[in-house]
Order: C-alpha cells, then sequence, then structure tokens
C-alpha cells in the first residue's frame, strides 16, 4: 500500500496518523526529551527447564494441539508471523475471528494500528516476531480462560526462548497479566519496565482498545519510546 492510500485508509477509520516512518531521529530527540519511568520489576526465571526445539517442531505440535476445547471450533492455529530471530518479540493475547480466518495474529483494524504503531518507531512488521498467549481463537472474542492460557504456555516458551528478543511488548490487559503472572490493572502496569525470564518487558495497550480510546494513544507513544529507549540501552 503506498503512503497516500495507507494515510485516506487510516483517516476513514477516525485514527491519527503516527509518526511517520522517518521518525528514528525523531524517535531519539524525543526519548531524549521524554521523562520516562525505568522502574525495573523484576521476576525470577519460570522457563521450567524447557528445552528449545527446532521452529518446524514448534508449529507442527501448535497446529496439531488438543490440549484444550479450542481446537473443537478453531478455523486454524495462529502460530505467530514476522523475523525469527528479531530483537523485539510482540505478544497479544487471543486471535480474533479475522486472525482465526487467515492464520496470522493482529490483522484487520487493531492489527493495521499496531503496524503503524511499529512504523513510528522505525520498525516493520517483519522486523519484529508477533504472537498471541493463545494459538486458537476463542468463540465470540471472549477473554482467555486460565486453563487455556496454561496449555498454551509451553509453546509460548519455545517460541522465545528460540526467538531471544532484546524486549517483549505485552499487548493488553490480558497478555500483560498472564505473562507477569498478576491480576494488577494495565494502568498500574504500563510506563514501566518490568522482566521475564531476564528479558525485558514493556506492557502497552491493546490496538483494539485504542481504536475505541484515542485520548489513550499519547500514553501507548510513551510506552513505546520507553520500550526503543530500553533496547537501546541493553
Amino acid at each position: 500500500m503506498d503512503n497516500p492510500t495507507r494515510l485516506q485508509y487510516l483517516e476513514a477509520m477516525g485514527i491519527d496518523v503516527w509518526i511517520p516512518r522517518s521518525s528514528a531521529p525523531i524517535v531519539s530527540k524525543l526519548i531524549a526529551a521524554s521523562e520516562l519511568a525505568t522502574e525495573h520489576v523484576i521476576r525470577e526465571p519460570e522457563l521450567h527447564n524447557i528445552s528449545p526445539t527446532g521452529w518446524a517442531d514448534v508449529e507442527n505440535e501448535v497446529a496439531g494441539c488438543t490440549k484444550c476445547d479450542l481446537c473443537k471450533t478453531r478455523t486454524q492455529t495462529v502460530f505467530g508471523t514476522g523475523n525469527k530471530t528479531a530483537d523485539w518479540m510482540i505478544i497479544g493475547e487471543a486471535p480474533g475471528q479475522h486472525e482465526d480466518e487467515q492464520g496470522k495474529p493482529f490483522v484487520g483494524k487493531a492489527g493495521l494500528l499496531l503496524t503503524e504503531m511499529l512504523r513510528a518507531v522505525g520498525l516493520e512488521r517483519d522486523d519484529v516476531f508477533i504472537t498471541n498467549i493463545l494459538k486458537c481463537r476463542p468463540l465470540g472474542n471472549r477473554d482467555p480462560k486460565p486453563e487455556e492460557a496454561e496449555s498454551c504456555s509451553a509453546y509460548l516458551q519455545q517460541q522465545r526462548i528460540l526467538v531471544k528478543p532484546k524486549i517483549i511488548l505485552a499487548v493488553g490487559r490480558i497478555s500483560a497479566q498472564t505473562l507477569l503472572n498478576t491480576d494488577a490493572p494495565l494502568a498500574k502496569l504500563r510506563g514501566k519496565v518490568h522482566e521475564l525470564d531476564g528479558t525485558p518487558l514493556v506492557v502497552v495497550y491493546h490496538p483494539a482498545y485504542l481504536l475505541r480510546s484515542l485520548l489513550e494513544k499519547r500514553k501507548a507513544w510513551q510506552d513505546l519510546l520507553l520500550a526503543v529507549r530500553t533496547v537501546n540501552d541493553s
């Protein structure tokens, strides 16, 4: 999609345009000027000695998974897409209807906004690895059940071991609470650097929420800057 068409599409959806792709110098200046929180919340490693297997093996396991009842209603599993040696790992909560149909995470309007959020800090979707807590869609796009997240936890851990990201972006409340094993509200989790098994983790609002709450996009931008600074300082 060319840039004018992309801008028209975003405007039609009522989405404010994020800072353009040539924003790397702008990002650096904004980071230097911003007073971003850097509180680190440390978690002990919880990888449970899972031995990393090859990508093909993990993807085949996910494709044939029957650990929970979601396997009975899915169209297909949604394993993840992007750079498998990325510095950034983006983790959402669960596939929705469009993701279930296409087999890719973060498509549709929320996916388009996530793409723009990444471009705002100089990243393309192919530069990062994107996946979800759940690999199958919960019907009605309801919140994942704890037992469903637990069924998928080993797959996500294996993905994290294989990617070896420099930072994890937890997208939305469910993702943040599941990864950090907490029931704290998202407002208290964002704005600081957490640590998951030795990897820095930053929490951001879900793009679907930002589409409904445009005033929160400024906070999302601040969180993205915090993530950029964390990677640059690593």
